[in-house]
C-alpha cells in the first residue's frame, strides 16, 4: 500500500518521502482533477455564451421583460414608449411623425397612440411658433405624474448594478450595434445635441457662459436641452 501511495504521489508531483494516509492521496488528485474539468467546462461555455445569437437573444428578450406584453397602470407598451419619447425628446422632435420614425412604426399607428393618450389627458398639443402647419405634443402633469410608475424603470435599475467602468463599454457597443442596425434597415440614427454636427457653441464671456445654437434649425439651445432626443441629429465626426 505504501509503495502504491508513493506512486501515486510521484504521479501527481508531489513529491513526499513519506506516505500519506489514502484519504488524503484521494483527496488531492480528485481535486486536481475537478479544477481541471471545471476550467475546461467554464471556457466552452463562455465561448458558447458569448456568441452573437446568444448575446442578440439577451438583449431582445430583455427588451420584452422591460416593456411586457400587458397593460401596466392602465397603458399599453406602446402608449409607454410614446410618453417616454415625448418626456425626452427636444422641441423639433416632439411631434407624432418624429415618434413614428423613431419607434420604427406608421405615422397612422402613431397618430392613433396619441389620439388615445390625449383624450386620457396625459398630453396637449401645441401649435409652433415657427411653423404653424407643425403641431408639437407636451406631457401634461398627468403626464409627468404617470412616469414615475414607468416599467422602463426597472431596466435603469439593471444597468445601475453594472460597475461603470463595464457600463462605458456597454454604451459604447450599444451604440455601435444601434447604428449598425439603423443603418441595415435604413432609419436615421437618433441622438441627443451634445454630440451632434450641428451643435454651436459660442463663449459669451464670463457672465453669460457658453451659447448653444441648432445650425441646422437656427435655433437657440438651452443647456437642458442638449441631452434631449433630437430627429435631426448627426453625428458629429471625430477630427484625427
Amino acid at each position: 500500500r505504501d509503495r502504491l501511495n508513493l506512486a501515486s504521489m510521484r504521479h501527481w508531483g508531489l513529491g513526499r518521502k513519506r506516505p500519506l494516509r489514502q484519504t488524503n492521496l484521494v483527496r488531492k488528485p480528485n481535486r486536481i482533477l475537478v479544477n481541471l474539468v471545471w476550467t475546461r467546462y467554464c471556457f466552452f461555455m463562455s465561448e458558447h455564451d458569448c456568441s452573437a445569437r446568444v448575446v442578440a437573444e439577451l438583449i431582445y428578450h430583455l427588451g420584452r421583460l422591460t416593456t411586457g406584453d400587458g397593460l401596466v397602470s392602465g397603458l399599453t407598451a406602446a402608449q409607454w414608449t410614446t410618453l417616454r419619447f415625448i418626456g425626452s425628446a427636444n422641441r423639433f422632435s416632439r411631434t407624432v411623425s418624429a415618434f413614428a420614425e423613431f419607434h420604427s412604426t406608421t405615422r397612422g399607428t402613431a397618430s392613433q397612440t396619441v389620439k388615445g393618450l390625449f383624450s386620457e389627458g396625459y398630453l396637449r398639443r401645441t401649435q409652433s411658433d415657427a411653423d404653424g402647419r407643425v403641431v408639437r405634443l407636451d406631457l401634461t402633469a398627468k403626464g409627468q405624474s404617470i412616469l414615475r410608475d414607468d416599467p422602463f424603470e426597472a431596466l435603469v435599475e439593471a444597468v445601475g448594478i453594472v460597475p461603470p467602468g463595464a457600463r462605458e463599454k456597454l454604451i459604447s457597443n450599444l451604440d455601435r450595434m444601434l447604428g449598425y442596425v439603423a443603418n441595415r434597415r435604413g432609419k436615421r440614427p437618433f441622438g441627443k445635441c451634445h454630440s451632434c454636427a450641428h451643435l454651436e457653441c459660442k463663449y459669451q464671456g464670463k457672465r453669460d457662459g457658453i451659447a448653444y445654437a441648432c445650425s441646422l434649425m437656427g435655433e437657440p439651445l438651452e443647456s437642458a436641452e442638449l441631452d434631449e432626443i433630437c430627429v435631426n441629429f448627426e453625428q458629429r465626426k471625430v477630427q484625427r
